[in-house]
């Protein structure tokens, strides 16, 4: 897009707050302003949005979409399918999520996302590597044949893929990675999360301190909250220093459990929306498999054979509306956890609607519903 062009709405909310009846003007791929309807500038072609303009959410867990698993398919065209699957469900920039796979796999997915952002794939925010430096003991449905302790080889290789990737995040566990290889992925620019890990919250509060950011899928595949030892779940919410993932789908977590986690947590950590989802979004597909192994889809669940939860069958849109209806959190609140928040934490110009911001946005209706989705100024959903 180059020209021109206002977008008029009953409401805008521009990350921090709302402007009633006004209209969000875009130049190019960013926002140039948020203007009252009727100081729209003379000459600028307008459209109707409805209801709501709200920032593009940002997910920084995604595993699959439209069929595809990154694991199957670590290629540019994988990651393509992927982000091209969450658009419609208002997703404007992912994290396309390597479950533990090989060596090899790897590679072949860093080397995808170099591609990738090279081509400037729409909705493409980066990678995130979820394993192989993980706890044994809290796999979830990781392949423990796959597990293994991160070398000076393995720490080397995130560095170089860091230089050349817009954003990289990667999951370990304390029990497989030391402190000081932290400390060098975050100088490089790294986000180090903590998860499927059996850490006590001493350990984890160590290894925020060596730069550990975030916790992923808070509560699920790490050591819980007890009345003597907070574990890894404890501080993630009782650590500022540390943001924490959270699949807000129900099944993954309680709702009281989020309700008291959303109230408990301790800033500037910010709890933030993920879905965690599989190949199964935007499709009917009934199961699928992960490293050879079987994932059955049922009532909105992802399992094993043996019912271990295996990533989710979510996507954002679904996370928002279930953190405002069920949980009963503000809509400004949970707008934040699926854009502003998440951004923030990967560096990205993004989740908010302000003069040189990218032009990241949705339109939802009154119910929360997605009509138009726009990745920098041109709309992508509907085509």
């Amino acid at each position: 897009m180059s020209a021109d062009l206002a977008l008029a709405a009953k409401r805008i909310f521009d990350g921090e707050g709302w402007h009633e009846d006004a209209a969000l003007v875009i130049h190019g791929d960013t926002v140039e302003a948020v203007v009252p309807r009727a100081q729209i500038p003379e000459g600028i072609a307008v459209s109707d949005a409805g209801a709501m303009l709200v920032p593009g959410f940002v997910d920084l867990q995604v595993n699959g979409g439209g069929g595809v698993m990154l694991n199957d398919h670590p290629d540019v065209g994988g990651i393509e399918t992927i982000c091209r699957a969450h658009a419609p469900f208002g997703t404007t920039g992912l994290l396309p999520t390597l479950i533990t796979d090989t060596p090899e796999i790897t590679a072949a997915t860093i080397a995808a996302g170099v591609e990738a952002a090279r081509r400037k794939v729409p909705g493409f925010a980066g990678l995130h590597l979820e394993g192989p430096h993980l706890s044994i003991a809290r796999k979830g449905a990781h392949d423990p044949k796959l597990i293994r302790p991160m070398t000076e080889a393995d720490l080397a290789l995130l560095i170089r893929a860091r230089a050349n990737l817009p954003a990289l995040l990667t999951t370990v566990a304390p029990e497989s990675v030391t402190p000081e290889q932290v400390a060098a992925l975050t100088r490089a620019g790294v986000v180090v999360s903590l998860g499927h890990t059996d850490a006590t919250c001493a350990t984890a509060r160590a290894y925020a301190e060596a730069g550990a950011a975030m916790a992923t899928h808070l509560f699920n595949a790490m050591s819980q909250i007890g009345n003597r030892e907070p574990g890894m779940a404890g501080a993630a919410l009782d650590d500022g220093r540390l943001s924490a993932g959270l699949i807000a789908d129900g099944i993954h977590v309680d709702q009281s459990t989020v309700a008291i986690a959303v109230r408990g947590k301790r800033g500037p950590g910010r709890i933030v929306l993920v879905t965690d989802a599989m190949a199964t979004i935007g499709t009917d597909m009934t199961s699928f498999t992960l490293n050879g192994r079987t994932i059955h889809r049922k009532d909105g669940r992802l399992t094993l054979a043996d019912g271990t939860l295996a990533g989710a069958d979510l996507d954002m849109i679904s996370a928002v509306r279930f953190m405002h209806r069920t949980i009963g959190l503000s809509l400004d609140e949970t707008l934040r956890m699926a854009s502003l928040y998440p951004a923030g934490i990967i560096g990205r110009p993004v989740g908010r609607l302000a003069r040189r911001s990218a032009a990241d946005l949705i339109a939802l209706s009154d119910d929360l519903e997605v009509r138009s989705v726009w990745i920098g100024g041109s709309r992508t959903h509907p085509a």
